[in-house]
C-alpha cells in the first residue's frame, strides 16, 4: 500500500494537490484535494487489463469550466431543494440559485469547488485520504458552522470506502454524496447502456418537470424502475414512461434502500467483466444515468455524450425538508453527522 501525491494546478494563487491510493493489487484511486474530487479509478477487467471506470479531466480548468460534478463531494445538501429555501425553527433560510430557480448540489460554491485540507494516513492493508474543510455559517444560505470531514480509504480487497463525518453548531440540514460518473467498460470504450444494474428497492421517488420530488414514492413493480433481479440501462432510455420521459429519457431519480450494508447496489459490464458493489447505511441512492451530458467538451480525447457514464448517489432523499413522509435530513445542533459508503470493485 503507497500513496503517491504531486502538483495537479494553482488556482486563485492555492496549489491544489493530486493524490494516488495504490494497493499491493494495482488498483489506484486518484483524488485532488479540489471539491474531493475522485479523478480515475484503475481497475482490471477480466483478461487483467487495468484501465479507468470513472469519468474525469486531467487539467483543473476542464472541472471549472465543464464539470457536471464529476467525481465530487456534494454538500451541504445533495440533490435538489424547491425555490433554493427552507424553513427550520421558525426562519426561513435562502439558498443560492443554481437550478432554474431551485438550489442543487450545495450552490454556486458547494463543497465540489473549495479546496480541502488533506491528510494522508498510511497502515500495512490500506491507506486513506482525510479531507477536511469548515463551512461557515451563512454559506450558500446553510445555517450553522459545520466541520466537516471525507475519508477516501483504499484496501487490499480492492475496496474504496467513504466516510463522512460533520457536525454544526447550529441545527440544520446536511446531505452529502459523492458524485462519481462510473463506467465499467474502461476508458470509456462503451457507454453504459448495456451495463446491468441490480438495486434492493422496492420504491422510487416520482419527480415532476423540474426534476423535484412531488412528495410521492411510488412502487417499482411492473415499471422500468424495477432493478430487483437486474435490467441493462438501456431500458429506462427507451420506454415511454414519463418519469423517463422528463428526465431526459433516462434515469435521474432517488430510489429508496430495502436494504443496507448487504450488496444491495450491484453494476456490471459483461463485456469487461468487471463489477461494482455498493453497499451503504443511507436510506436511498440516486441513479443518474448521464441523461444530460452535453457534446461540448471531451474527456480524456473522448468526446462527451448521453450516456458515457452513470451515478449511483447514496444519499438521503433530495428536497427532504418539504416532505415529512421522506427520511429526515434535519442535523441537531452539536450532532455528528455520519455515513459510510463502500465501493468493491471484481471481475467475473
Amino acid at each position: 500500500m503507497k500513496v503517491v501525491h504531486e502538483k495537479f494546478a494553482e488556482l486563485d494563487g492555492q496549489i491544489v494537490r493530486s493524490f494516488t491510493l495504490i494497493n499491493d493489487h494495482g488498483m489506484e484511486v486518484t483524488s485532488i484535494d479540489y471539491g474531493c474530487i475522485i479523478t480515475r479509478i484503475m481497475i482490471p477487467d477480466r483478461f487483467g487489463t487495468i484501465e479507468n471506470v470513472v469519468l474525469g479531466f486531467d487539467t483543473l480548468d476542464e472541472y471549472v469550466q465543464h464539470s457536471p460534478y464529476f467525481g465530487a463531494i456534494v454538500g451541504r445538501h445533495a440533490g435538489r431543494i424547491k425555490n433554493a429555501e427552507f424553513e427550520l425553527d421558525g426562519r426561513i433560510y435562502h439558498l443560492a440559485k443554481n437550478d432554474n430557480g431551485n438550489h442543487l448540489h450545495g450552490g454556486l460554491q458547494g463543497f465540489d469547488k473549495v479546496i480541502w485540507h488533506v491528510e494522508v494516513k498510511e497502515n500495512k492493508d490500506d491507506v486513506s485520504l482525510v479531507f477536511q474543510y469548515i463551512s461557515k455559517d451563512g454559506e450558500e444560505g446553510y445555517p450553522g458552522n459545520l466541520q466537516m470531514k471525507v475519508i477516501y480509504t483504499l484496501n487490499n480487497s480492492n475496496e474504496l470506502v467513504i466516510a463522512y463525518e460533520g457536525i454544526s453548531d447550529q441545527r440544520t440540514v446536511i446531505n452529502v454524496t459523492n458524485h462519481s460518473y462510473f463506467n465499467l467498460s474502461g476508458n470509456l470504450k462503451r457507454n453504459i447502456l448495456d451495463h446491468i444494474l441490480t438495486l434492493k428497492s422496492d420504491r422510487f421517488v416520482e419527480l415532476d418537470e423540474q426534476l423535484l420530488p412531488t412528495g410521492e414514492i411510488l412502487p417499482v413493480e411492473n415499471t422500468v424502475f424495477d432493478f430487483r433481479t437486474g435490467r441493462k440501462i438501456r431500458d429506462g432510455v427507451v420506454s415511454k414512461d414519463q418519469q423517463n420521459v422528463l428526465a431526459g429519457n433516462g434515469y435521474d431519480h432517488p430510489f429508496l434502500l430495502s436494504e443496507n450494508n448487504n450488496g444491495e447496489i450491484y453494476l456490471q459490464d459483461t463485456e469487461s467483466g468487471r463489477a461494482l458493489i455498493i453497499e451503504t447505511d443511507q436510506p436511498g441512492v440516486v441513479l443518474y444515468t448521464g441523461n444530460q451530458l452535453s457534446e461540448d467538451f471531451t474527456i480524456r480525447d473522448v468526446i462527451a455524450q448521453r450516456y458515457l457514464g452513470l451515478c449511483l448517489e447514496t444519499q438521503g432523499l433530495p428536497d427532504a425538508i418539504h416532505h415529512p413522509n421522506f427520511p429526515s435530513t434535519i442535523v441537531e445542533k452539536d450532532e455528528i453527522y455520519r455515513s459510510v459508503t463502500k465501493y468493491k470493485f471484481k471481475t467475473n
